[in-house]
Protein backbone atom coordinates (compact mmCIF):
# COMPACT_ATOMS: atom_id res chain seq x y z
CA UNK A 1 0.00 0.00 0.00
CA UNK A 2 1.34 3.23 -0.70
CA UNK A 3 0.79 6.58 0.00
CA UNK A 4 1.38 10.02 -1.46
CA UNK A 5 3.50 10.89 1.39
CA UNK A 6 5.49 7.84 0.64
CA UNK A 7 3.78 6.69 3.86
CA UNK A 8 3.01 3.46 2.73
CA UNK A 9 5.07 1.01 0.95
CA UNK A 10 4.17 -1.39 -1.59
CA UNK A 11 7.10 -4.00 -1.55
CA UNK A 12 8.51 -7.16 -0.35
CA UNK A 13 10.74 -4.98 1.52
CA UNK A 14 8.48 -4.27 4.13
CA UNK A 15 9.04 -8.18 5.29
CA UNK A 16 12.59 -7.29 5.64
CA UNK A 17 12.41 -3.92 7.05
CA UNK A 18 14.42 -4.60 10.05
CA UNK A 19 16.99 -6.01 7.56
CA UNK A 20 17.40 -2.98 5.43
CA UNK A 21 21.29 -2.63 5.84
CA UNK A 22 24.45 -3.63 4.21
CA UNK A 23 26.58 -2.89 1.76
CA UNK A 24 26.50 0.45 0.77
CA UNK A 25 30.32 1.42 0.30
CA UNK A 26 33.06 -0.30 -1.25
CA UNK A 27 36.21 -0.28 -0.02
CA UNK A 28 39.70 0.92 -2.08
CA UNK A 29 40.87 -2.64 -2.11
CA UNK A 30 39.94 -4.89 -5.21
CA UNK A 31 39.80 -8.60 -5.25
CA UNK A 32 40.67 -9.59 -8.86
CA UNK A 33 39.88 -13.41 -7.91
CA UNK A 34 35.98 -12.96 -7.16
CA UNK A 35 35.54 -10.79 -10.54
CA UNK A 36 33.12 -12.43 -13.12
CA UNK A 37 33.28 -15.37 -14.79
CA UNK A 38 31.27 -14.84 -17.55
CA UNK A 39 32.17 -15.14 -21.06
CA UNK A 40 31.93 -12.07 -23.54
CA UNK A 41 28.35 -11.39 -24.36
CA UNK A 42 27.19 -11.54 -28.18
CA UNK A 43 23.40 -10.98 -27.99
CA UNK A 44 22.16 -7.52 -28.24
CA UNK A 45 20.51 -5.61 -25.52
CA UNK A 46 17.95 -4.37 -27.16
CA UNK A 47 14.32 -5.32 -27.05
CA UNK A 48 12.27 -7.39 -29.53
CA UNK A 49 11.01 -5.55 -32.34
CA UNK A 50 7.23 -5.09 -32.82
CA UNK A 51 6.15 -5.17 -28.84
CA UNK A 52 3.47 -2.50 -28.64
CA UNK A 53 3.81 0.35 -25.96
CA UNK A 54 6.96 -0.23 -25.65
CA UNK A 55 9.44 1.63 -28.12
CA UNK A 56 12.64 0.01 -29.78
CA UNK A 57 15.97 1.34 -28.48
CA UNK A 58 18.87 1.17 -30.62
CA UNK A 59 21.76 -1.77 -29.92
CA UNK A 60 23.87 -0.69 -27.21
CA UNK A 61 27.93 -0.15 -27.88
CA UNK A 62 30.54 -2.62 -26.69
CA UNK A 63 31.89 -0.45 -24.30
CA UNK A 64 28.59 -1.35 -22.36
CA UNK A 65 28.31 -4.75 -23.59
CA UNK A 66 31.88 -5.79 -22.41
CA UNK A 67 31.82 -4.61 -19.36
CA UNK A 68 33.46 -6.77 -16.42
CA UNK A 69 32.19 -6.37 -12.95
CA UNK A 70 35.39 -4.88 -10.77
CA UNK A 71 34.20 -7.02 -7.37
CA UNK A 72 35.27 -5.42 -4.15
CA UNK A 73 34.73 -5.92 -0.63
CA UNK A 74 31.79 -4.57 0.49
CA UNK A 75 32.17 -1.64 3.10
CA UNK A 76 30.09 -0.65 5.93
CA UNK A 77 27.34 1.95 5.59
CA UNK A 78 26.65 4.58 7.97
CA UNK A 79 25.76 3.02 11.37
CA UNK A 80 26.13 -0.47 10.61
CA UNK A 81 28.03 -3.39 9.45
CA UNK A 82 29.70 -4.58 6.39
CA UNK A 83 27.47 -7.80 5.15
CA UNK A 84 30.03 -10.21 5.52
CA UNK A 85 33.03 -11.91 3.90
CA UNK A 86 30.97 -13.49 1.48
CA UNK A 87 29.85 -11.07 -0.13
CA UNK A 88 31.18 -8.38 -2.87
CA UNK A 89 30.05 -5.19 -4.15
CA UNK A 90 30.57 -3.46 -7.65
CA UNK A 91 28.87 -0.97 -10.24
CA UNK A 92 28.15 -1.50 -13.78
CA UNK A 93 27.46 1.23 -16.01
CA UNK A 94 24.06 1.59 -18.19
CA UNK A 95 22.89 4.65 -20.15
CA UNK A 96 20.97 7.46 -18.99
CA UNK A 97 19.20 7.68 -22.02
CA UNK A 98 18.42 4.20 -24.26
CA UNK A 99 17.40 6.31 -27.19
CA UNK A 100 21.30 7.54 -26.47
CA UNK A 101 22.63 4.38 -25.97
CA UNK A 102 25.98 5.96 -26.41
CA UNK A 103 25.57 8.81 -24.19
CA UNK A 104 25.61 9.92 -20.52
CA UNK A 105 25.68 6.67 -18.64
CA UNK A 106 24.71 6.45 -14.70
CA UNK A 107 25.73 3.47 -12.23
CA UNK A 108 23.80 0.37 -11.20
CA UNK A 109 25.17 -0.84 -7.54
CA UNK A 110 25.36 -4.94 -7.21
CA UNK A 111 26.29 -7.39 -4.84
CA UNK A 112 26.61 -10.81 -5.06
CA UNK A 113 27.53 -14.19 -2.99
CA UNK A 114 29.12 -16.58 -5.46
CA UNK A 115 27.36 -19.91 -5.71
CA UNK A 116 28.92 -22.66 -3.20
CA UNK A 117 28.82 -25.75 -5.41
CA UNK A 118 31.08 -24.23 -8.54
CA UNK A 119 31.10 -27.35 -10.14
CA UNK A 120 26.94 -27.48 -10.68
CA UNK A 121 26.54 -23.65 -11.12
CA UNK A 122 23.83 -22.72 -12.44
CA UNK A 123 24.86 -18.82 -13.25
CA UNK A 124 23.35 -15.61 -11.12
CA UNK A 125 20.46 -15.07 -9.77
CA UNK A 126 19.21 -11.68 -9.82
CA UNK A 127 16.39 -10.62 -6.78
CA UNK A 128 14.20 -7.32 -6.85
CA UNK A 129 12.20 -7.02 -3.49
CA UNK A 130 9.89 -4.78 -4.10
CA UNK A 131 8.94 -1.40 -3.54
CA UNK A 132 9.30 0.26 -6.02
CA UNK A 133 12.66 2.04 -4.64
CA UNK A 134 13.74 -1.08 -2.53
CA UNK A 135 17.24 -1.47 -2.18
CA UNK A 136 18.61 -5.12 -3.05
CA UNK A 137 21.68 -4.27 -2.32
CA UNK A 138 21.36 -3.57 1.61
CA UNK A 139 18.21 -6.11 2.01
CA UNK A 140 19.70 -9.16 0.32
CA UNK A 141 22.69 -10.15 2.35
CA UNK A 142 20.12 -9.75 5.38
CA UNK A 143 17.48 -11.68 3.87
CA UNK A 144 20.05 -14.49 1.98
CA UNK A 145 19.77 -16.84 4.92
CA UNK A 146 16.37 -17.80 3.25
CA UNK A 147 17.75 -18.37 -0.21
CA UNK A 148 20.70 -20.49 1.23
CA UNK A 149 19.30 -23.66 -0.95
CA UNK A 150 19.11 -21.62 -4.09
CA UNK A 151 22.85 -20.09 -3.47
CA UNK A 152 24.09 -24.00 -3.78
CA UNK A 153 24.30 -23.38 -7.32
CA UNK A 154 22.91 -19.89 -8.26
CA UNK A 155 25.33 -16.79 -7.20
CA UNK A 156 22.83 -14.92 -5.77
CA UNK A 157 22.89 -11.06 -6.76
CA UNK A 158 21.23 -7.50 -5.41
CA UNK A 159 20.92 -4.70 -7.59
CA UNK A 160 19.83 -1.10 -6.78
CA UNK A 161 17.42 -0.20 -9.81
CA UNK A 162 18.06 3.55 -11.35
CA UNK A 163 17.19 6.08 -9.12
CA UNK A 164 17.08 4.04 -5.68
CA UNK A 165 20.02 4.02 -3.23
CA UNK A 166 23.14 3.82 -4.19
CA UNK A 167 22.27 3.89 -8.46
CA UNK A 168 21.50 7.68 -8.68
CA UNK A 169 19.26 7.58 -5.85
CA UNK A 170 16.11 10.10 -6.36
CA UNK A 171 16.16 12.44 -3.32
CA UNK A 172 13.40 15.28 -3.33
CA UNK A 173 13.16 16.42 0.59
CA UNK A 174 15.03 16.65 3.77
CA UNK A 175 14.17 14.82 6.92
CA UNK A 176 13.11 18.03 8.47
CA UNK A 177 10.79 18.38 5.46
CA UNK A 178 9.78 14.75 5.32
CA UNK A 179 8.95 15.37 9.14
CA UNK A 180 6.96 18.20 8.96
CA UNK A 181 4.89 16.64 6.16
CA UNK A 182 4.00 14.01 8.35
CA UNK A 183 3.36 15.90 11.03
CA UNK A 184 1.12 18.48 9.54
CA UNK A 185 -0.33 17.31 6.28
CA UNK A 186 -3.81 15.44 6.11
CA UNK A 187 -3.81 12.29 4.04
CA UNK A 188 -7.78 12.64 4.09
CA UNK A 189 -8.69 15.95 3.84
CA UNK A 190 -11.80 16.90 5.47
CA UNK A 191 -11.85 20.84 3.96
CA UNK A 192 -11.00 23.09 1.30
CA UNK A 193 -7.86 24.25 3.21
CA UNK A 194 -7.20 20.84 4.01
CA UNK A 195 -7.16 19.45 0.31
CA UNK A 196 -5.30 22.68 -0.98
CA UNK A 197 -2.64 21.60 1.17
CA UNK A 198 -2.72 18.18 0.68
CA UNK A 199 -2.33 19.01 -3.16
CA UNK A 200 0.55 21.59 -2.53
CA UNK A 201 2.48 19.09 -0.70
CA UNK A 202 2.08 16.90 -3.55
CA UNK A 203 3.50 19.29 -5.99
CA UNK A 204 6.41 20.45 -3.69
CA UNK A 205 7.34 17.13 -3.19
CA UNK A 206 7.73 16.77 -7.10
CA UNK A 207 9.28 20.07 -7.19
CA UNK A 208 11.71 18.48 -4.69
CA UNK A 209 12.50 15.83 -6.93
CA UNK A 210 13.18 17.60 -9.83
CA UNK A 211 15.71 20.42 -8.38
CA UNK A 212 17.67 17.34 -6.24
CA UNK A 213 17.18 14.88 -9.23
CA UNK A 214 15.99 16.53 -12.33
CA UNK A 215 18.81 14.74 -14.44
CA UNK A 216 17.67 11.04 -13.68
CA UNK A 217 13.86 11.78 -13.24
CA UNK A 218 12.67 11.24 -16.78
CA UNK A 219 14.60 7.94 -16.90
CA UNK A 220 13.66 6.56 -14.00
CA UNK A 221 11.04 4.18 -15.07
CA UNK A 222 10.40 0.09 -14.94
CA UNK A 223 10.88 -0.28 -18.87
CA UNK A 224 14.31 1.11 -18.45
CA UNK A 225 15.12 -0.60 -15.33
CA UNK A 226 13.82 -3.98 -17.32
CA UNK A 227 16.65 -2.69 -20.02
CA UNK A 228 19.51 -2.13 -17.15
CA UNK A 229 18.46 -6.05 -15.90
CA UNK A 230 19.43 -7.40 -19.38
CA UNK A 231 22.73 -5.27 -19.75
CA UNK A 232 23.20 -6.75 -15.98
CA UNK A 233 23.04 -10.47 -17.66
CA UNK A 234 24.71 -9.75 -20.42
CA UNK A 235 28.00 -8.67 -18.29
CA UNK A 236 27.71 -11.73 -15.51
CA UNK A 237 27.68 -13.69 -18.55
CA UNK A 238 24.15 -15.59 -18.37
CA UNK A 239 22.63 -16.55 -21.82
CA UNK A 240 19.55 -16.43 -20.08
CA UNK A 241 18.07 -14.21 -17.05
CA UNK A 242 16.80 -16.34 -13.67
CA UNK A 243 14.76 -14.19 -11.78
CA UNK A 244 12.83 -14.00 -8.69
CA UNK A 245 10.76 -10.73 -8.32
CA UNK A 246 8.76 -10.17 -5.13
CA UNK A 247 5.87 -7.37 -5.46
CA UNK A 248 6.53 -4.73 -7.46
CA UNK A 249 9.88 -6.77 -8.79
CA UNK A 250 6.93 -8.99 -10.09
CA UNK A 251 5.87 -5.76 -12.49
CA UNK A 252 9.48 -5.40 -13.57
CA UNK A 253 10.21 -8.50 -14.11
CA UNK A 254 6.72 -9.31 -16.70
CA UNK A 255 7.98 -5.53 -18.05
CA UNK A 256 11.63 -7.64 -18.71
CA UNK A 257 10.15 -10.81 -20.24
CA UNK A 258 7.75 -8.14 -22.35
CA UNK A 259 11.13 -6.75 -23.57
CA UNK A 260 13.06 -9.57 -23.87
CA UNK A 261 10.87 -13.11 -24.12
CA UNK A 262 14.24 -14.61 -25.97
CA UNK A 263 16.00 -13.89 -22.92
CA UNK A 264 13.90 -15.60 -20.03
CA UNK A 265 15.47 -17.90 -17.70
CA UNK A 266 13.89 -19.17 -14.82
CA UNK A 267 11.53 -16.81 -13.63
CA UNK A 268 9.41 -16.68 -10.44
CA UNK A 269 7.46 -13.80 -9.51
CA UNK A 270 5.97 -13.79 -5.77
CA UNK A 271 2.94 -11.43 -4.17
CA UNK A 272 2.17 -10.20 -7.95
CA UNK A 273 1.14 -6.86 -8.59
CA UNK A 274 -1.84 -6.22 -10.96
CA UNK A 275 -0.74 -5.60 -14.58
CA UNK A 276 -4.20 -4.92 -16.06
CA UNK A 277 -4.95 -1.96 -13.24
CA UNK A 278 -4.22 1.64 -13.18
CA UNK A 279 -3.51 3.82 -10.69
CA UNK A 280 -6.98 3.70 -9.63
CA UNK A 281 -7.57 -0.03 -10.15
CA UNK A 282 -4.06 -0.46 -7.47
CA UNK A 283 -5.61 1.89 -4.92
CA UNK A 284 -9.03 0.02 -5.66
CA UNK A 285 -7.20 -3.40 -5.15
CA UNK A 286 -5.25 -2.44 -1.60
CA UNK A 287 -8.66 -0.81 -0.32
CA UNK A 288 -9.89 -4.28 -1.03
CA UNK A 289 -6.56 -6.22 -0.36
CA UNK A 290 -6.11 -4.68 3.18
CA UNK A 291 -9.82 -4.73 4.21
CA UNK A 292 -9.51 -8.39 3.33
CA UNK A 293 -6.40 -8.35 5.28
CA UNK A 294 -8.29 -6.23 8.13
CA UNK A 295 -10.86 -8.76 8.67
CA UNK A 296 -9.17 -12.10 9.00
CA UNK A 297 -6.90 -10.84 11.86
CA UNK A 298 -10.31 -9.28 13.26
CA UNK A 299 -12.06 -13.24 12.50
CA UNK A 300 -8.72 -14.29 14.40
CA UNK A 301 -9.22 -11.82 17.58
CA UNK A 302 -13.11 -13.40 17.63
CA UNK A 303 -14.16 -10.48 16.39
CA UNK A 304 -17.07 -9.50 13.78
CA UNK A 305 -14.67 -8.53 11.30
CA UNK A 306 -17.52 -5.73 10.21
CA UNK A 307 -18.14 -4.10 14.00
CA UNK A 308 -14.30 -4.26 14.46
CA UNK A 309 -13.28 -2.05 11.33
CA UNK A 310 -16.14 0.09 12.05
CA UNK A 311 -14.40 0.35 15.53
CA UNK A 312 -11.48 1.17 14.34
CA UNK A 313 -12.68 3.59 11.36
CA UNK A 314 -14.70 5.37 14.57
CA UNK A 315 -10.93 5.40 16.60
CA UNK A 316 -9.41 7.25 13.17
CA UNK A 317 -11.81 9.93 12.89
CA UNK A 318 -11.03 10.30 16.59
CA UNK A 319 -7.94 10.52 15.90
CA UNK A 320 -8.40 13.05 13.30
CA UNK A 321 -9.68 15.54 15.44
CA UNK A 322 -7.36 14.98 18.09
CA UNK A 323 -3.93 13.39 17.80
CA UNK A 324 -2.84 11.14 20.40
CA UNK A 325 0.20 12.02 22.41
CA UNK A 326 3.20 9.62 22.62
CA UNK A 327 6.50 9.37 25.04
CA UNK A 328 8.95 10.78 22.52
CA UNK A 329 6.69 14.28 22.36
CA UNK A 330 5.79 13.41 18.91
CA UNK A 331 1.83 12.94 17.85
CA UNK A 332 0.22 10.57 16.31
CA UNK A 333 -1.73 11.79 13.39
CA UNK A 334 -4.55 9.89 11.83
CA UNK A 335 -2.23 9.49 8.79
CA UNK A 336 0.52 8.20 10.94
CA UNK A 337 -1.93 6.04 12.67
CA UNK A 338 -3.60 4.23 9.10
CA UNK A 339 0.31 3.15 8.67
CA UNK A 340 0.79 1.87 11.93
CA UNK A 341 -2.65 -0.50 11.21
CA UNK A 342 -1.45 -1.05 7.97
CA UNK A 343 2.36 -2.04 8.81
CA UNK A 344 1.25 -5.67 10.76
CA UNK A 345 -0.63 -6.39 8.40
CA UNK A 346 1.62 -7.72 5.81
CA UNK A 347 2.32 -10.60 7.89
CA UNK A 348 0.44 -12.98 10.41
CA UNK A 349 3.58 -13.19 12.39
CA UNK A 350 2.53 -9.11 12.88
CA UNK A 351 -1.11 -9.33 14.05
CA UNK A 352 0.22 -9.76 17.47
CA UNK A 353 1.86 -6.33 17.60
CA UNK A 354 -1.33 -5.07 15.71
CA UNK A 355 -3.41 -5.99 18.76
CA UNK A 356 -1.15 -4.44 21.33
CA UNK A 357 -1.06 -1.41 19.36
CA UNK A 358 -4.61 -1.05 19.04
CA UNK A 359 -5.35 -2.02 22.77
CA UNK A 360 -3.05 1.19 23.82
CA UNK A 361 -4.24 3.53 21.68
CA UNK A 362 -8.18 3.02 21.91
CA UNK A 363 -7.82 1.90 26.24
CA UNK A 364 -4.95 3.95 27.24
CA UNK A 365 -4.77 7.43 24.50
CA UNK A 366 -1.60 6.98 23.52
CA UNK A 367 -0.19 6.19 20.49
CA UNK A 368 3.51 4.89 21.15
CA UNK A 369 3.01 1.50 19.14
CA UNK A 370 1.22 2.38 16.06
CA UNK A 371 3.65 5.12 15.97
CA UNK A 372 6.91 3.07 16.07
CA UNK A 373 4.92 1.09 13.76
CA UNK A 374 4.82 3.80 11.18
CA UNK A 375 8.29 4.84 11.40
CA UNK A 376 9.30 1.31 11.06
CA UNK A 377 7.49 1.77 7.58
CA UNK A 378 8.48 5.54 6.64
CA UNK A 379 12.44 4.14 7.22
CA UNK A 380 12.49 6.74 10.41
CA UNK A 381 15.45 5.91 12.53
CA UNK A 382 15.20 6.95 16.13
CA UNK A 383 17.77 10.00 15.40
CA UNK A 384 14.73 11.80 13.24
CA UNK A 385 16.36 10.44 9.98
CA UNK A 386 14.33 9.12 7.08
CA UNK A 387 15.66 6.58 4.31
CA UNK A 388 14.39 7.91 0.69
CA UNK A 389 12.60 4.79 -0.57
CA UNK A 390 9.69 6.50 -0.62
CA UNK A 391 10.96 9.20 -3.15
CA UNK A 392 12.51 6.69 -5.26
CA UNK A 393 8.80 4.51 -5.31
CA UNK A 394 7.08 8.01 -5.67
CA UNK A 395 9.42 8.95 -8.77
CA UNK A 396 9.32 5.38 -10.69
CA UNK A 397 5.39 5.06 -10.47
CA UNK A 398 4.84 8.48 -11.48
CA UNK A 399 7.53 7.53 -14.49
CA UNK A 400 5.51 5.05 -15.28
CA UNK A 401 1.70 5.61 -15.45
CA UNK A 402 0.04 8.37 -17.50
CA UNK A 403 -2.72 8.76 -14.52
CA UNK A 404 -2.80 12.12 -12.93
CA UNK A 405 -6.33 12.28 -11.17
CA UNK A 406 -7.72 15.39 -9.66
CA UNK A 407 -9.00 16.36 -6.59
CA UNK A 408 -12.82 16.19 -8.04
CA UNK A 409 -11.73 12.52 -9.25
CA UNK A 410 -10.45 11.63 -6.40
CA UNK A 411 -13.51 12.83 -3.66
CA UNK A 412 -15.53 10.83 -6.43
CA UNK A 413 -14.49 8.07 -5.38
CA UNK A 414 -15.03 8.35 -1.61
CA UNK A 415 -18.41 6.32 -1.55
CA UNK A 416 -17.16 3.63 -3.23
CA UNK A 417 -13.93 3.31 -1.60
CA UNK A 418 -15.17 3.98 2.00
CA UNK A 419 -17.37 1.17 1.15
CA UNK A 420 -14.67 -1.24 0.18
CA UNK A 421 -12.78 -0.32 3.42
CA UNK A 422 -14.27 2.44 6.36
CA UNK A 423 -10.30 1.89 7.79
CA UNK A 424 -8.10 2.19 4.16
CA UNK A 425 -10.32 3.36 1.44
CA UNK A 426 -10.88 7.78 2.22
CA UNK A 427 -6.90 7.24 2.40
CA UNK A 428 -6.64 5.56 -0.92
CA UNK A 429 -9.19 7.32 -2.44
CA UNK A 430 -7.32 10.41 -2.03
CA UNK A 431 -4.00 8.75 -2.78
CA UNK A 432 -4.75 8.63 -6.34
CA UNK A 433 -4.92 12.87 -6.67
CA UNK A 434 -1.98 13.72 -4.49
CA UNK A 435 0.33 10.45 -5.80
CA UNK A 436 1.56 12.26 -8.82
CA UNK A 437 0.16 15.77 -8.37
CA UNK A 438 1.55 18.38 -10.95
CA UNK A 439 4.49 15.70 -11.18
CA UNK A 440 7.12 17.19 -13.55
CA UNK A 441 7.75 14.22 -15.64
CA UNK A 442 5.42 12.67 -17.85
CA UNK A 443 3.95 8.83 -17.27
CA UNK A 444 4.92 6.09 -20.08
CA UNK A 445 1.44 4.25 -19.99
CA UNK A 446 -1.89 3.58 -18.49
CA UNK A 447 -0.96 -0.04 -17.38
CA UNK A 448 2.11 -1.92 -17.91
CA UNK A 449 2.68 -4.00 -20.82
CA UNK A 450 3.50 -7.73 -19.67
CA UNK A 451 2.56 -9.90 -22.46
CA UNK A 452 5.45 -11.91 -23.53
CA UNK A 453 5.03 -14.77 -25.84
CA UNK A 454 8.25 -17.14 -26.95
CA UNK A 455 9.02 -16.83 -23.58
CA UNK A 456 9.77 -19.67 -21.10
CA UNK A 457 7.32 -20.68 -18.46
CA UNK A 458 7.48 -17.90 -15.64
CA UNK A 459 6.19 -19.70 -12.23
CA UNK A 460 3.24 -17.05 -10.83
CA UNK A 461 2.77 -17.25 -7.01
CA UNK A 462 -1.12 -15.34 -5.68
CA UNK A 463 -1.57 -15.82 -1.64
CA UNK A 464 -5.22 -15.48 -1.01
CA UNK A 465 -4.85 -13.45 2.11
CA UNK A 466 -2.23 -10.94 0.64
CA UNK A 467 -3.30 -7.20 1.69
CA UNK A 468 -0.72 -5.55 -0.73
CA UNK A 469 -0.95 -7.31 -4.18
CA UNK A 470 -4.47 -8.98 -3.74
CA UNK A 471 -4.67 -12.59 -5.37
CA UNK A 472 -6.55 -11.76 -8.25
CA UNK A 473 -3.78 -9.83 -9.67
CA UNK A 474 -1.70 -12.95 -9.58
CA UNK A 475 -3.73 -14.88 -12.36
CA UNK A 476 -4.56 -11.50 -14.27
CA UNK A 477 -0.23 -11.52 -14.56
CA UNK A 478 -0.48 -15.02 -15.48
CA UNK A 479 -2.92 -14.31 -18.45
CA UNK A 480 -1.39 -11.82 -19.26
CA UNK A 481 2.15 -13.42 -19.87
CA UNK A 482 0.68 -15.93 -22.35
CA UNK A 483 -0.52 -19.54 -22.43
CA UNK A 484 2.21 -21.48 -21.42
CA UNK A 485 4.26 -18.67 -20.28
CA UNK A 486 2.25 -17.61 -17.32
CA UNK A 487 2.08 -20.70 -14.68
CA UNK A 488 -0.14 -19.84 -11.93
CA UNK A 489 0.45 -21.50 -8.33
CA UNK A 490 -2.15 -20.78 -5.90
CA UNK A 491 -1.15 -20.38 -2.16
CA UNK A 492 -4.04 -20.75 0.24
CA UNK A 493 -2.82 -18.33 3.30
CA UNK A 494 -1.99 -15.14 4.98
CA UNK A 495 0.68 -12.14 3.58
CA UNK A 496 2.62 -10.87 1.44
CA UNK A 497 4.52 -13.10 0.17
CA UNK A 498 4.83 -16.80 -0.07
CA UNK A 499 8.26 -17.91 -0.20
CA UNK A 500 9.38 -19.07 2.93
CA UNK A 501 6.57 -19.00 4.55
CA UNK A 502 4.80 -22.25 2.70
CA UNK A 503 6.66 -25.05 2.89
CA UNK A 504 4.68 -26.26 -0.32
CA UNK A 505 5.45 -23.15 -2.45
CA UNK A 506 8.97 -22.63 -1.04
CA UNK A 507 9.43 -26.53 -2.49
CA UNK A 508 7.64 -25.77 -5.53
CA UNK A 509 10.27 -22.70 -6.23
CA UNK A 510 13.37 -24.59 -5.27
CA UNK A 511 12.29 -27.26 -7.69
CA UNK A 512 11.56 -25.14 -10.19
CA UNK A 513 15.18 -23.29 -10.02
CA UNK A 514 17.55 -26.01 -9.25
CA UNK A 515 15.96 -28.99 -11.42
CA UNK A 516 13.98 -27.31 -13.91
CA UNK A 517 10.56 -28.30 -12.76
CA UNK A 518 7.50 -26.94 -13.72
CA UNK A 519 4.75 -27.35 -11.35
CA UNK A 520 1.26 -27.87 -13.03
CA UNK A 521 -0.56 -24.46 -14.07
CA UNK A 522 -3.22 -24.49 -11.45
CA UNK A 523 -1.60 -25.95 -8.37
CA UNK A 524 -2.75 -24.95 -5.07
CA UNK A 525 -0.62 -24.65 -1.79
CA UNK A 526 -2.13 -25.07 1.60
Amino acid sequence: MRAHQGVLRTGAALLTAGLLAGCGLLSTEPEPSDRADGRPGDTSASPSPGLKETPKTPPLPAALTSQRPDWKRCGAPSGGSAPGSDWRCTSVKVPLDYAKPSGETIAVALIRKQARDKDRRLGSMLFNFGGPGGSGVEILPRAASSYGKLNSRYDLVGFDPRGVAASSGVNCRTDEEQEQALRSVDLTPDTAAEEAAFIKDGADFGAGCQRRSGKVLPHVGTSNAARDLDLIREILGDDKLSYFGFSYGTELGGTYAHLFPQNVGRTVLDAVVDPTADGIGHARNQATGFQRALENYLKDRGENPKAGSERIARMLARIDRKPLPTASGRELTESLAVTGIVTPLYSQSGWPALTAALDEAENKGTGDGLLQLADSYNGRDEDGRYDTQAHSQRAISCADSKARPTVDEARALLPEFRKLSPVFGPFLAWDTAGWCAQWPVDGEHETPETSAPGAGPILVIGTTGDPATPYEGAQRMADELGKGVGIMLTNKGEGHGAYGESDCVTAAVDGYFLDGKVPDDGTTCG
